[in-house]
């Protein structure tokens, strides 16, 4: 098969993959709208701040896999082992999925920010420094409680890892930039919100913020008021 085929297959599926969109299927799972509550953006870290932190971590689950299979795809396409072409593919694939989960054609192009599907993307391509580095900004979220921030710590020093592992390759340089721009890009009003004082925290061991319960009372208020209308 042409290289041109497996990278036009490998953006396509990692593009469409990332159209899936995680955190709605969850809450649309419990009878909600991610969309409707906190930032209103479909992620990790509102639903985490929305629904708590068993739905929270089965969306980074599922959103880190949206990332991984692709970059896995791609890797193995191109032979797998430590080879150059290998490693294009697998940050094609992920890059792609990235793009996909942010600009995603089902939801008019307004999906999420991006970071777990980036997670996911850099645990295949390597593995070890992954956990590591997620390991450090779990514990930052537990002291500071600031997302964005644990973040933007991953995604800086796994960039910077492997631009310095593919210093010689351009085109991968050129993807890991690529990353690391939309995630500065993605995070702008958060950054913003941070440096006034007025960036959300995330309560890791939060089950469920109070706007959905009252939300979740008031559709069961209206419902039996349905209910009786039509009994009346």
């Amino acid at each position: 098969m042409p290289d041109v085929v497996k990278f036009i297959i490998i953006i396509v599926f990692g593009y469409l993959l990332g159209n899936f969109s995680s955190a709605k299927f969850l809450s649309h799972i419990v009878k909600d709208d991610i969309t409707k509550h906190g930032s209103g953006n479909p992620g990790t870290m509102n639903m985490l701040r929305t629904f708590g932190v068993k739905l929270g971590a089965l969306t980074l689950l599922m959103d880190v896999l949206k990332g991984a299979i692709p970059s896995l795809i791609g890797y193995f396409m191109f032979g797998g082992g430590a080879t150059i072409p290998a490693y294009i593919g697998l940050f094609v694939g992920g890059f792609s999925a990235v793009i996909g989960h942010i600009f995603p054609v089902f939801y008019k192009f307004k999906g999420g920010k991006g970071v777990a599907c980036i997670i996911g993307m850099f645990a295949v391509a390597e593995p070890l420094w992954a956990l590591g580095v997620l390991v450090i900004c779990f514990v930052y979220l537990l002291l500071f409680k600031y997302g964005v921030l644990a973040s933007f710590i991953f995604i800086t020093i796994l960039t910077i890892i492997e631009g310095y592992r593919f210093r010689g390759n351009l085109v991968i340089c050129l993807l890991l930039f690529g990353v690391f721009c939309m995630t500065w890009f993605m995070h702008r009003q958060n950054f913003f919100r941070l440096l006034i004082g007025k960036e959300n925290k995330v309560n890791l061991f939060k089950k469920k913020s109070k706007e959905t319960k009252v939300n979740k009372a008031e559709k069961k208020k209206l419902a039996k008021e349905k209910k009786i209308k039509e009994i009346g």
